[in-house]
């Protein structure tokens, strides 16, 4: 990654008034190429209106406000076309409530100068999370292994959501054909970027749980994501993962 190319993170909000400020401000002296979009489901906490503050404040911060929420695969989906529009070299997929630490940006954008996509794991080395219940822990891990069996998308942490692409990977993914819209976007956004001859690696990161908001999890979600890997499967099979 050179001087002149820049990075957008992509922060999805729902609610997130008590972390939004502190993560952009956390983000932003990482590099001077960074820059954030804010992508806000209308929350109804006043998130929204604390991402409009924070564009005033700062030229590398934007806001793209919807009118109802939609999920997280939705939110990110329209956060990538608005980067691909504003021609961004890479796009990071980054949670606003510090499970993912900014202090990883750094190794992001190292990696992302030999790979097309980089995924922030879990469970490179052993189990890196920090303040989940054991069930929670239990059903994370048993999904990646899971997925992986199903799929088999080469990767340990095939759920998680700290990632940076190159550019031309969204582009060459057509984003209408993307149906998930919980956790299982996560799996289906990396196998279809594999699928197409896309080079992924994984870095270890170490992820700890929000120390405020409500998490997002739900027993739809995971729903989702069982029968989502065998559809990606049987799509996969036919090639029709476009």
């Amino acid at each position: 990654m050179n001087g002149s190319q820049k990075l957008l993170i992509i922060f999805p909000t729902y609610n997130e008034r008590e972390n939004i400020e502190k993560i952009v401000h956390a983000v932003l002296p990482m590099d001077p190429r960074v820059n954030v979009l804010i992508v806000d489901d209308n929350s109804p906490d006043g998130t929204g209106e604390i991402a409009d503050k924070l564009v005033n404040m700062d030229a590398r911060v934007s806001v793209l406000h919807r009118a109802k929420k939609e999920g997280l695969g939705q939110a990110y989906i329209a956060g990538f076309r608005w980067a691909i529009e504003r021609k961004f070299d890479f796009i990071m997929e980054m949670d606003a409530d510090f499970s993912h630490g900014p202090e990883y940006i750094k190794d992001f954008l190292s990696e992302i100068k030999e790979y097309d996509l980089v995924i922030g794991s879990r469970y490179i080395k052993g189990v890196n999370v920090i303040n989940w219940p054991m069930s929670r822990l239990l059903l994370s891990y048993s999904a990646n292994m899971y997925s992986r069996l199903i799929t088999g998308l080469p990767l340990r942490d095939a759920t998680g959501g700290f990632k940076c692409f190159r550019r031309q990977v969204l582009e060459a993914i057509n984003l209408d054909n993307v149906h998930s819209t919980g956790y299982a976007f996560q799996i289906e956004i990396s196998m279809r970027a594999w699928k197409k001859g896309f080079s992924i690696n994984e870095i270890p990161i170490t992820f700890v749980d929000r120390m405020a908001g409500q998490s997002k999890m739900s027993k739809r979600i995971v729903r989702e994501a069982i029968w989502m890997v065998w559809w990606l499967r049987l799509k996969s099979i036919f090639g029709l993962l476009d």
